[in-house]
């Protein structure tokens, strides 16, 4: 059985789609104002109408949740892992049955996984690539721990509360971070979530392989976004990413006064860096 995707469309268009891959512990909504911002910057400079897509990861919002046999193995530690793989073998199913072959794959934190998941698995339908707010290391023993802590709390407590970190601000973090606006816009998503869902993702990134080894492989048009009050993926972790990609030209934007909700915090910025990409891929 295949998962089940719900797939959310900004906008319809001729040519390659670009998909957006959002990050935990959120669903598609957080690219609402960014994917707004890339239509209006692409109608400022003329660019043709092209396919923006968000899919909702399996548990996020209304997203239906894997059972047991479509999540397939489970470690002994309770990790998923074959999940991370199904899913982007069925990102790549809902591409090919829409009847393309390539998209441009964009993944913020979580959904940087999924993308480098993509490229490992599916290079082949990878015309360009973003790495936004995002690591390709496997988690360590410690955070592999964590996040199944997390999963087992929110399941057998049935709570978010282990996740609302996520919405407070951390020391040095951005100040649209430690705005009231942006942390109960984020409390507001979070509440929204449920919690076996949340549970879901977790074990399916703490599962996860590493995928630096895939860096080098590279060789479409490539971009990397990094906040730099982001405390988990700041430009020290992620420029090390981008010089990583050997095989192509790779564009670094760093964004001043960003945490590590990027696309939420400056979606303007970002979407620009998107664009950017969209033509160059375009171009190829």
């Amino acid at each position: 059985m295949n998962i089940r995707i719900n797939n959310k469309v900004y906008r319809s268009g001729a040519g390659v789609p670009l998909i957006l891959l959002h990050a935990f512990p959120v669903d598609a909504r957080m690219w609402n104002e960014c994917a707004a911002s890339l239509i209006r910057l692409g109608d400022e400079r003329g660019v043709a109408p092209f396919p923006i897509w968000a899919p909702d990861t399996p548990g996020a919002g209304d997203a239906s949740i894997p059972d047991e046999q479509t999540t397939g193995a489970v470690a002994d530690d309770g990790a998923y892992a074959e999940a991370m793989d199904k899913l982007a073998e069925a990102y790549v199913s809902m591409l090919h049955i829409t009847g393309h072959e390539k998209a441009v794959w964009v993944g913020l934190s979580m959904g940087g996984y999924i993308a480098m998941d993509i490229q490992r698995l599916f290079a082949q339908t990878v015309a360009g690539l973003a790495l936004c707010d995002t690591t390709t290391i496997a988690d360590s023993h410690e955070a592999r721990a964590n996040r199944l802590n997390i999963a087992k709390t929110c399941e057998e407590d049935n709570t978010v509360e282990p996740v609302m970190h996520f919405a407070r601000p951390q020391s040095g973090d951005s100040t649209v971070k430690q705005s009231q606006q942006f942390q109960d816009l984020l409390t507001g998503w979070i509440h929204d979530q449920r919690p076996e869902g949340l549970a879901w993702r977790e074990r399916m990134a703490a599962g996860r392989v590493d995928t630096t080894d895939q860096l080098a492989h590279i060789s479409v048009p490539a971009a990397i976004v990094s906040g730099e009050n982001d405390p988990s993926s700041p430009p020290e972790k992620m420029r090390p990413i981008a010089e990583a990609m050997t095989a192509t030209d790779v564009a670094f934007t760093a964004i001043p006064d960003c945490g590590h909700f990027s696309a939420v915090e400056h979606p303007d910025i970002v979407a620009n860096a998107l664009l950017d990409l969209v033509e160059r891929v375009q171009a190829v």
